[in-house]
């Protein structure tokens, strides 16, 4: 069989054809400006290619609840043509099959989780670190949405000593995104993440937030595996520096198999980049699997 999956970005919407392997066997990029620009270049794609359902990983915020007036919508987000969009409704209209719906971070964490660096665990931690900061969450086998869906990246830091810096979050100032994504380093730093590779203060700051909210996850989620993506994330050196900081500021307060060897704990995205697009197909294999259970 033959699914659709779209990741939904806040700068480029990601659209292909996978099959049930994860598989993916095409892609079609389109730039995010506003509905009425992007929708039909999307809609366009997916007909006529014979797909069996749709999954739509997307930005947030965004109504998961299925007894909601408003299941489907994107919500208010910042990005403002955007703002109480029914992405879902308007796919549905469009190709008349069933569709996936869950927020971006959840379906890289889905792709982690079925075919990548998380698979065959039932309680793992996904967090991109890129424009902005958002997770995801398995908990018991299910991905967790709760009052609406997870909000990691805004967790309130405490910042580091001699750190002045007043936080690039328009909301929360110093949260873990206004402190740590790619935003935050160029305004504090006046370079982008790329440029500045080889200084050493950036990271050891950086991984200290990082760290700081990584113990928070493992002490309140208690997951089998953290997998830490997006573009920041690209700088590897870090791995090394927020699994030493990670065990300091356990402080030995836990002892478990997991936490003994941090290098297989605390990983990479293992998907090459694709485990969000990947996990919007196995959005739509569920999907299709859910409707034929009712027929």
């Amino acid at each position: 069989m033959l699914y659709g999956a779209l990741e939904a970005g806040g700068t480029k919407m990601v659209c292909a054809i996978g099959d049930e392997n994860g598989r993916i066997l095409e892609q079609f990029f389109v730039p995010t400006t506003t509905p009425e620009e992007t929708m039909p270049q999307i809609i366009q794609y997916f007909q006529g290619k014979e797909i069996e359902g749709l999954g739509i990983a997307c930005f947030g915020p965004i109504d998961l609840h299925k007894d909601s007036e408003t299941y489907g919508h994107i919500l208010e987000t910042p990005k403002l043509p955007w703002r109480n969009y029914d992405i879902v409704g308007v796919m549905e209209e469009a190709l008349h099959i069933p569709i996936g719906f869950d927020t971006d971070v959840n379906g890289s964490l889905l792709g982690e989780v079925t075919w990548g660096s998380a698979k065959g665990l039932t309680d793992a931690v996904y967090l991109t670190i890129g424009t902005g900061v958002g997770g995801g969450i398995l908990s018991n086998g299910k991905l967790l949405h709760g009052m609406l869906h997870p909000e990691m990246g805004h967790m309130k830091l405490a910042r580091a000593e001699g750190d002045t810096y007043h936080g690039k979050c328009p909301y929360h100032g110093t949260c873990l995104e206004g402190l740590s994504a790619g935003p935050a380093i160029e305004d504090r730093w006046g370079k982008p993440a790329r440029e500045l590779a080889d200084c050493g203060e950036v990271w050891e700051l950086e991984s200290d937030y990082i760290a700081q909210a990584l113990v928070t996850l493992i002490l309140t989620l208690s997951p089998q595996k953290i997998i830490l993506g997006g573009g920041v994330m690209h700088q590897t050196q870090l791995f090394p520096m927020i699994r030493r900081k990670v065990a300091e500021n356990l402080n030995g307060y836990l002892n478990t198999s997991q936490l003994q060897d941090l290098d297989s704990y605390i990983v990479p995205a293992g998907l090459n980049d694709d485990q969000g697009i990947m996990g919007a197909v196995k959005l739509a294999i569920d999907a299709k699997a859910a409707e034929l259970q009712t027929k």
